[in-house]
């Protein structure tokens, strides 16, 4: 069967793809489609896989994108694929409407988050709209979590019969190897950033922008009573909003109680240096990085918006807090800063339930079992 993956960025395959392709490409032509300048930024993928380079930008750029459904839709035609799966929003929408147009018989897309969740008015009329272009052209789609199905059927955006969450949900689940507690990487991280042994920290791992709700954290957390317990909020991450020149001005004389690190990527070293993951997001697909913490053993405070309610089990794996309640977030640190055993106990929790129910291994079976039901309608018509 012959495949071809799009996404706009290299960045969506070399994070969350590489897996998936490698395990389809086992059996299957696979291509992929992508906005890169070196076929390194696709990460190592296997050598029969094919790359294609088209200009799918992210953001709107209607010449541009309508140079870019054009050389997809001849693409598509020309290579004659049986499936064509997208993923990102730009990418579904352009591709989906090439595959259509080409004849592609079966379209995928995932759904990973909404940029329309949190807008009014016109724009979130203009991107939920497109987002339902994408799912009628497309012949299945799928949505990384179950909270996220849910909204998506209640906005009328998709249906019950052609949209599923694979497995338990997630675009790729965890590496189970690279996430994992290490007391010689916690320690050594610690000298390195400069944290006591004794400190509680809190992570914030992700890009920096005021839709992951950084500067409701570093509000909140400067609240924190420090008679007690030494407490640091370690934010990783690259800035995409001018966030760290408002968090400076937010921080004042407690610059020493938060560490700023950059782009990393050995995001489990610093989850090992953490005592919570924090995800304060006023939207999110689902929140790898809250399974990824959690594979590591750390518990999670995060916001009660769809997506993150089903990488939290809230009580059970962290704590889910009222979105963009400063209020809420700094009440639930306090809590689990000065509760060591309910911190333990939430982790070892969150360990266990990454383990059995979001390992990477189990997300690519559900995704090459998809493939082999497509496969076999293929096969069955001819």
């Amino acid at each position: 069967m012959k495949s071809a993956f799009v996404v706009s960025s290299p960045m969506t395959v070399r994070a969350f793809l590489q897996d998936q392709i490698r395990a389809l490409a086992a059996t299957h032509d696979v291509t992929v489609v992508s906005n890169f300048q070196e076929p390194g930024e696709l990460g190592t993928l296997p050598a029969s896989v094919r790359i294609e380079r088209v200009g799918i930008h992210r953001k709107i750029a209607v010449a541009a994108d309508l140079q870019a459904l054009f050389v997809l839709w001849r693409f598509f035609r020309q290579q004659e694929f049986d499936v064509v799966h997208s993923v990102t929003p730009k990418a579904g929408l352009l591709s989906m409407l090439a595959a259509r147009f080409a004849g592609v018989p079966h379209r995928l897309h995932t759904y990973t988050g909404q940029v329309w969740a949190t807008k009014h008015g016109l724009a979130r009329a203009l991107f939920r709209a497109l987002d339902k272009v994408i799912f009628t052209m497309s012949s299945r789609c799928y949505v990384d979590s179950n909270s996220q199905r849910d909204f998506l059927i209640s906005e009328g955006v998709v249906d019950v019969e052609r949209s599923q969450v694979l497995a338990h949900g997630s675009i790729s689940g965890v590496d189970l190897e690279r996430f994992s507690a290490s007391e010689v990487v916690r320690a050594s991280m610690r000298v390195d950033l400069g944290i006591s042994e004794n400190a509680f920290v809190c992570l914030f791992l992700g890009r920096l922008s005021r839709d992951k709700g950084v500067l409701d954290l570093v509000q909140a957390f400067l609240r924190l009573d420090e008679s007690g317990v030494e407490s640091v909020l370690l934010i990783v991450g690259p800035d995409e909003d001018g966030m760290h020149a408002q968090i400076q001005q937010l921080i004042g004389d407690a610059r020493s109680r938060i560490v700023f690190v950059d782009f990393t990527d050995v995001p489990e070293r610093y989850m090992n240096a953490a005592d919570l993951f924090c995800l304060p997001s006023y939207r999110e697909g689902f929140g790898s990085v809250v399974i990824e913490a959690a594979a590591v053993g750390i518990p999670a405070l995060g916001s009660n918006i769809y997506g993150i309610s089903d990488a939290i089990e809230n009580g059970v794996t962290g704590l889910l807090h009222e979105p963009r309640g400063i209020d809420d977030i700094h009440s639930k640190l306090t809590l689990l800063r000065d509760d060591h055993e309910l911190r333990v106990r939430m982790g070892e929790a969150a360990m266990a339930r990454a383990r059995t129910m979001f390992a990477k291994e189990l997300v690519t079976a559900s995704l090459v079992a998809e493939y082999a039901q497509l496969e076999a309608s293929l096969s069955a018509v001819s």
